[in-house]
């Protein structure tokens, strides 16, 4: 697995990217040789904060943790990626390797429950600038909000981060 340490607001010493590389080790048996991680260490006020991106065959598994210690976080971060993992694999077949499917001890019910939809909702989505449809979810108080973009007539939608920012998801071609 080829790994990125990128800090922003601090620079990573090389004995926590040793420690990087040692822990996101133990998930090669996951992913091919190709998999791309991509490990953020954000220091804040609030505490330090490291995000796991991996990238493999078209999968992109991604963890977060904030923690006072980025070690801490980056222990919290892998072993969530690695639940993920565990919890997923069967639906996740191929696109993890073959090696994984005797190694990985089974921690969910031999019966694995289909992913039930309880709910679905039509609705008309009707043209705004992101700045509209932002209003509209803060409006209905919701955490996200499709639209169709007045400008390029597209489906998008906005959502709230975590941090209280606002993003936007725009489909690619």
């Amino acid at each position: 697995m080829n790994i990125v340490c990128t800090g922003r607001k601090v620079s990573l010493k090389p004995s926590f990217t040793d420690k990087v590389q040692a822990r996101l080790a133990k998930l090669d048996k996951f992913f091919s040789a190709d998999a791309q991680a991509q490990v953020t260490v954000t220091v804040e006020k609030s505490g330090q904060t490291v995000e796991i991106t991996v990238r493999d065959k078209g999968l992109i598994l991604r963890a977060e943790k904030q923690a006072p210690r980025m070690e801490d976080a980056l222990e919290d971060a892998v072993d969530l990626l690695t639940r993920r993992v565990v919890k997923n694999r069967k639906r996740l077949g191929d696109k993890l390797t073959r090696a994984v499917a005797d190694t990985v001890p089974t921690e969910e019910p031999a019966d694995e429950e289909p992913y039930q939809v309880i709910r679905e909702k039509h609705f008309p989505v009707k043209p705004c600038t992101v700045e509209d449809a932002i209003l509209d979810m803060n409006l209905l108080g919701h955490s996200f909000y499709l639209f169709r973009d007045a400008a390029s007539d597209e489906i998008q939608l906005v959502y709230r981060r975590a941090d209280g920012s606002y993003g936007v998801l725009i489909p690619e071609r």
